[in-house]
Formats: structure tokens, sequence, C-alpha cells
């Protein structure tokens, strides 16, 4: 999911300015500004435009954006993190998937009220009632192994879509490593 951040500051319409500011995970979208006096593409993090769209987008220095801005930037509400925990064919998590853990704990513990969500996936190898009941498991031992190393939530949801919104699609009774996991959302 893209995420742009665009601000509007208030005025004078000749004064008027969008910034396009960088998302946390580094990615940028595009804005296109369609005023009165032209057509503008804003597609660089920190670059800003006149809303009339008479000057081509050009760099804005931060303390520029932090005082025309900061109050509305402060307001933003956190992003939601999203991370994937893989599994080996079974209940056992990849060594890859462990390292995340204290990772998602840290940034739990960032947000003042955090609700988290733990999503239970399969592959489509076996049958699908199998799956659900597997995929249920598998988020029940990542919600399980998150509490014990220390998450403190306050709300969480734990819930299997078994094969059901594979990663990777598959033809039925394929295995899929990548279709073996576990969604865990921040929010």
């Amino acid at each position: 999911m893209m995420f742009t951040a665009v601000l509007l500051l208030q005025g004078c319409a000749s004064n008027s300015y969008i910034v396009l500011l960088e998302n946390p995970d580094g990615r940028t979208g595009e804005v296109v500004i369609k005023g009165d006096k032209g057509e503008q593409a804003i597609k660089t993090a920190g670059h800003g435009a006149l809303l009339d769209g008479s000057e081509a987008p050009a760099a804005i220095d931060q303390e520029k954006i932090k005082e025309d801005f900061g109050d509305a930037m402060a307001a933003r509400p956190k992003i939601p993190r999203h991370y994937l925990i893989y599994f080996q064919v079974d209940t056992m998590l990849t060594h890859e998937s462990e390292l995340l853990l204290p990772e998602i704990i840290a940034e739990a513990t960032k947000w003042p009220a955090v609700d988290i969500s733990v999503l239970g996936h399969t592959d489509t190898l076996g049958k699908a009632e199998v799956n659900e009941q597997l995929a249920l498991v598998r988020a029940t031992l990542v919600a399980e192994m998150l509490k014990q190393k220390g998450l403190k939530y306050n709300s969480l949801t734990v819930e299997s879509h078994g094969e059901r919104n594979l990663l990777v699609l598959t033809p039925d009774e394929v295995l899929e490593p990548r279709n073996r996991r576990v969604e865990v959302s921040i929010r």
C-alpha cells in the first residue's frame, strides 16, 4: 500500500502549496496539481508546488516544512505496521521469522494503545478444513510467543484464513513456502 502525505497551507490561494512527504518505509507516491495556471506533478519527497500550478515543483527546506506543517504532521495517525512470519512445513517458524519477534514487540511499544492482529495462512496442500485449523494453530502460536516475550497490547485478535487469501496464487495441492505464514499487524 502506497502512502502519500499531502499538506495544504491555509491562506491566500496564490501562496498555498502542497508538499509531498516521505512515507516511513521510504516509499514516495505522486501528487498532480491542476490549478488555474497549469498542471504540475510532484514525484519527489520534500518537494512542493503552488496550488495554482504556476511553478514547477521545487525542494522545500525542512525547516520551512516544519514551520508551515508541523502541527498537521504531528496530528497524523501512525501508519499500521505489518510483518510476515513464515513457517516450515509444520508449526516451526523459519529462523528469519524467529528473529522478527523482538522487532514486532519493540514496534508495539511505540504505540499508545496498540491493537494487534495475528492472521494465520497456509498453502493449498491438504484439505481446506485441515488448513483452516492449521492456520489458526499457527496464528495462536505466534500470538503466544509474542506474549511470552513481553508483548503488551490493548487488543489482540487471532484469526485463520486457512488457504484463502494466498500470497502466491497456486492451484490446489501445491506446497508453497510463502503461503505458510502469519501476518502480524500493529495499529
